[in-house]
């Protein structure tokens, strides 16, 4: 049996499935990859896929060689992997997309065996990703979770590794911005911050075992965060500055504890990374919620 091929439509397929797919990866990564970047990890992963029509040898070798070096080239042109941790969480999300896609194309095929030949035609096969990617598209994803992190600051050219908490109980926020603020101790305020302090501002808080307080808060020019394999990065996010120790080794392993995260930086990246300005009374420190989200006085933070 013989069979024409045509490399252009090929490409174009698969180019556009794999657009389908890294979108769907990046949602999970909360969108750390800029259009420009998924698109050219898009074009190198349906290259790579025509490799085993090019070369000569085994099919199954090819075919192997092919999906290898397309699914490293998409992620790492993609992201900016950092670390091979990161680099196997992006391959076991692009794994679980791929599988779930094409699945669910399979099963939809089956499912009308009728239309079999409209399904998979090139429009059939790019309408059901299109499907498939905006119902994936939908699912939600808290890659975050809570837990130790580690965090990096960094600001006017100077960097500072800490150990970090992502933790519920704080939902401290900008009062003009509506921004999340993080709190760090006066050890890592004062290795970052000299001289002139510029982007305070004053953030209420209401904490167990006091009624009510002021803290200074300053604007961190970025914050990287490494948890779950993951790495985020994070600009322009406000820090306040307490005088108590937020935990000490003791209590948080091996590495002190010496930044407590809010987590709603990542729910705010997800919704795009724009700050929105909210009501007052939704983020009053002091409103019903005080008692499950407000950062409580321990050693925990």
């Amino acid at each position: 049996m013989h069979y024409e091929l045509y490399i252009d439509s090929l490409f174009f397929l698969n180019f556009i499935m794999n657009l389908f797919l890294l979108f769907l990866v990046d949602r999970s990564t909360l969108r750390m990859a800029s259009p420009g970047r998924m698109a050219a990890g898009a074009a190198v992963g349906a290259a790579c896929a025509l490799l085993p029509f090019l070369l000569e040898g085994k099919a199954i070798v090819k075919l192997a060689a092919g999906a290898a070096l397309g699914a490293a080239g998409m992620l790492c042109i993609t992201f900016r992997v950092r670390s091979l941790r990161m680099f196997l969480k992006l391959l076991e999300r692009l794994a679980i997309c791929s599988f779930g896609m094409g699945g669910g194309m399979l099963f939809l095929i089956r499912l009308f065996p009728g239309l079999r030949e409209v399904l998979a035609s090139l429009p059939g096969i790019l309408g059901m990703g299109a499907i498939f990617l905006l119902l994936f598209a939908r699912l939600r994803d808290e890659p975050y979770g809570e837990g130790p992190c580690r965090a990096v600051l960094r600001r006017n050219g100077r960097e500072l590794a800490v150990g970090a908490l992502i933790d519920s109980g704080n939902s401290l926020f900008e009062p003009i911005s509506g921004k999340p603020v993080c709190v760090v101790g006066r050890a890592v305020f004062d290795g970052l911050w000299e001289g002139f302090r510029e982007g305070f501002r004053a953030v209420p808080y209401h904490s167990i075992g006091k009624r009510r307080g002021i803290l200074p808060a300053y604007l961190l020019s970025e914050l990287r965060l490494e948890t779950g394999g993951m790495e985020y990065l994070f600009t322009d996010v406000y820090v306040a500055v307490s005088d108590e120790e937020i935990s000490g080794a003791d209590s948080a392993g091996a590495e002190s504890v010496n930044m407590i995260i809010n987590p709603r930086l990542f729910a705010e990246r997800k919704r795009g990374g724009r700050g929105k300005r909210q009501n007052e009374r939704r983020y009053d420190t002091e409103s019903h919620d005080t008692g499950k989200d407000a950062i409580q006085d321990n050693p925990q933070g």
